[in-house]
C-alpha cells in the first residue's frame, strides 16, 4: 500500500512537473507569434525550453529520447504518455486564458496552422523527427554543460527551419481557435516524428 501511494505521489509530482511545462512552451509560442521578426521570436520563444531544463520540468519531446537508456521501458512509456497528457492541458489551459485577454493572436496563429493543416502527414511526420532531434540535443548538452547557449541554438534552428514541435502545435492549434479531429491527428503524427528523431542521438551513441 505504501509503494503504491508512493507510484501516485510520483505521478502527480510527473504531471504537475509536465503542465508547468505546457505554460512555459504556450508562453515561448505567444511570444513568437507577438514578434514581428522571426529571428528575434525564436530567440525569445527558447526562453520557454530554458525555464523548463532549469526548472526541472518535464516536456515530452526533453524527454523521448531517454527512453533508449531506461531499464523498465514499458514503465518509462507510461510516464511519457502522463508527460504528453500534462504538456497538452497545460498548453490548453494558457492558450484558453490568453485567448481571453487582450492579446488577439487568432489571425497568425492561424495562418500557421493552415500551413499545418495543408502539408501531408508524411512532411509533418518527417518535420516532427528532425525537430525531435534537435530538442534531445538541446536538452541533453544542456544536461551535461549546464550552458543554456545550446538550447537557445537548437530551438532557434528548428523554429527558422521549420520543424514540427507537437507542444508548441497545441499551443497554436488552440490559440488559433483550430484544435478540432484534423488538428488532434496531426499532433499525434508530429509526436511520433518527435519520438522517432529524439531516440536517434541516443541510440547512435548508445554503449553496446
Amino acid at each position: 500500500a505504501y509503494d503504491s501511494i508512493l507510484c501516485m505521489k510520483k505521478m502527480v509530482n510527473d504531471f504537475i512537473k509536465a503542465v508547468m511545462a505546457g505554460v512555459a512552451i504556450c508562453i515561448g509560442a505567444i511570444v513568437f507569434l507577438n514578434v514581428e521578426n522571426r529571428i528575434v521570436g525564436a530567440f525569445l520563444f527558447s526562453t520557454g525550453l530554458y525555464t523548463i531544463c532549469s526548472q526541472a520540468l518535464n516536456l515530452y519531446t526533453g524527454k523521448v529520447g531517454y527512453i533508449v537508456n531506461s531499464d523498465k521501458p514499458l514503465e518509462y512509456i507510461s510516464f511519457l504518455i502522463i508527460v504528453w497528457l500534462g504538456n497538452f492541458l497545460g498548453v490548453l489551459g494558457s492558450a484558453l486564458a490568453i485567448s481571453s485577454t487582450r492579446l488577439n493572436l487568432i489571425s497568425k496563429a492561424s495562418t500557421l496552422c493552415e500551413i499545418k493543416n495543408a502539408d501531408n502527414l508524411l512532411s509533418l511526420f518527417v518535420l516532427g523527427i528532425f525537430c525531435g532531434l534537435l530538442m534531445y540535443a538541446a536538452v541533453d548538452g544542456y544536461k551535461k554543460t549546464t550552458n543554456p547557449f545550446i538550447l537557445f541554438l537548437c530551438v532557434m534552428t528548428f523554429i527558422l527551419a521549420g520543424f514540427e514541435h507537437s507542444i508548441a502545435d497545441m499551443a497554436y492549434y488552440t490559440l488559433a481557435n483550430m484544435l478540432d479531429m484534423n488538428a488532434l491527428i496531426r499532433l499525434f503524427i508530429i509526436t511520433l516524428g518527435n519520438a522517432v528523431g529524439g531516440i536517434l542521438l541516443p541510440l547512435s551513441t548508445k554503449k553496446q
